[in-house]
C-alpha cells in the first residue's frame, strides 16, 4: 500500500530502502540484490545522497579523524548514487522507484541545480522524486534556498523539495518562507527517530503543515543490536561505526546503553526479536510517512517486513513510556 507524501502528489511504500551503505559497507553486488529484495516486496523507495560513498567516508576519517585507512569496501567516491544508477539502468527500473537524493550545502540557485544535475548523471536518470537539502546551511537565506530549490523543480529535474537534519526552527523558516514568496514550498522532511531518538518537535511543525516524514535510522544505525560496548576500541570492524566512528559520539551514553538493556528485556518478555519490536515501535507512530531501513542484507530487510505485521501491544508502549521515569 502506497502512502501520500504531503501535499506533493507523490505516492510512498511505507518503508524505504537506506541506501548509504551501497559501496561503503556493502559492495555493488550486494547491494544489487537488495535492491531487487526490496522491490519485489513493494519497496519502492530509495533514499540515497551526493555524500553518500566509501571514498567519502575515508575522505572524512583523514580530514577529520586523522586516521588515513581502508575499512570500506570501495573507495570511490558517492558511490551509493553511482551503485543506484547502475542498477536503476541494469534493471529498467525506473518507473517503479521513488528516488531521494540529496545535496549537501551552498543551497543557492546555481550550486543547487549544478549538485542536482551531477547526482541525476551518477543515478543515470532525468530526475528525482525528492530533492533533499542534507542538513541546514546557514550561509544561505532561507529565501534563497527556497528559490533555489523551486528552480530544480521548474526544470522538472525534480518533482518536489524538502530537508533533512533541519530543527523545528529551521524547518519553520523554510516554510514561512515559501508563503511569502512564489516558491514551491518544501513536502517532506528527514530525520532520525528511534528508541534512542525519540523526542522530536519536528512531528509537530510537519503534522501541523501536512508534511511527509522520513524516518532513517530506526535501528539507531544498529546501536539498539546491543553488540557495542562503552569500549570504542572494541568496535566490530566493518561495522557503520567502525567506519564512520561520529556515530558512537551521537549514541554512546551511560543513558542509551540502558535503553539497549530495556529493549532487550521488554523482547524477552515479549517473546520477539529485539531489532523487530524497535523497528515495529517506529512503525506504529502513524504520522511517519515511510521508515527507511539502511540494510546491509536481506534479513535486515525481512526483519523490517517482519515488524510492519506486527501487533504492537498498548503494554509494550506503557512500559517504553515509562524507561525513563524517575
Amino acid at each position: 500500500m502506497l502512502h501520500a507524501l504531503g501535499r506533493s502528489g507523490l505516492k510512498v511504500s511505507r518503508l524505504g530502502l537506506g541506501c548509504a551503505t551501497f559501496g561503503r559497507e556493502i559492495d555493488e553486488e550486494c547491494a544489487f540484490a537488495l535492491m531487487d529484495f526490496a522491490l519485489d516486496h513493494g519497496i519502492t523507495l530509495f533514499d540515497t545522497a551526493e555524500a553518500y560513498g566509501g571514498g567519502q567516508a575515508r575522505v572524512y576519517r583523514r580530514e577529520k579523524l586523522g586516521v588515513d585507512d581502508s575499512r570500506e569496501v570501495s573507495g570511490e567516491m558517492h558511490s551509493s548514487e553511482k551503485i543506484v544508477g547502475r542498477w536503476l539502468r541494469a534493471r529498467g527500473a525506473r518507473d517503479q522507484i521513488t528516488l531521494v537524493t540529496k545535496v549537501t550545502t551552498n543551497f543557492t540557485r546555481e550550486h543547487v541545480r549544478e549538485a542536482l544535475e551531477a547526482s541525476l548523471e551518477r543515478l543515470q536518470t532525468n530526475w528525482v522524486d525528492l530533492y533533499l537539502y542534507h542538513r541546514y546551511d546557514p550561509s544561505v537565506t532561507a529565501e534563497d534556498a527556497n528559490d533555489a530549490m523551486n528552480t530544480v523543480i521548474e526544470a522538472g529535474l525534480a518533482r518536489a523539495g524538502g530537508c533533512s537534519n533541519y530543527t523545528a526552527g529551521q524547518l519553520e523558516a523554510a516554510l514561512d518562507a515559501s508563503r511569502t514568496g512564489r516558491a514551491t514550498r518544501f513536502e517532506a522532511v528527514e530525520f532520525g527517530y528511534n528508541l534512542i531518538q525519540s523526542e522530536n518537535e519536528l512531528f509537530t511543525v510537519a503534522q501541523r503543515e501536512d508534511l511527509g516524514i522520513l524516518a532513517y535510522s530506526p535501528l539507531a544505525a544498529g546501536f539498539l543490536s546491543g553488540k557495542y560496548t562503552a569500549q570504542r576500541e572494541l568496535v566490530p570492524k566493518g561495522s557503520r561505526f567502525d567506519v564512520i566512528p561520529a556515530h558512537a559520539d551521537v549514541y554512546f551514553s551511560e543513558r542509551n546503553f540502558r535503553r539497549v538493556d530495556q529493549l532487550h528485556r521488554l523482547a524477552r518478555h515479549a517473546g520477539i526479536p529485539a531489532l523487530r519490536l524497535a523497528m515495529a515501535w517506529v512503525l506504529e507512530n502513524p504520522a511517519v510517512t515511510t521508515v527507511l531501513v539502511g540494510a546491509r542484507s536481506k534479513e535486515h530487510l525481512m526483519n523490517a517486513l517482519e515488524a510492519e505485521q506486527t501487533a504492537f501491544k498498548a503494554e509494550w508502549l506503557r512500559e517504553i513510556a515509562a524507561w525513563d521515569a524517575p
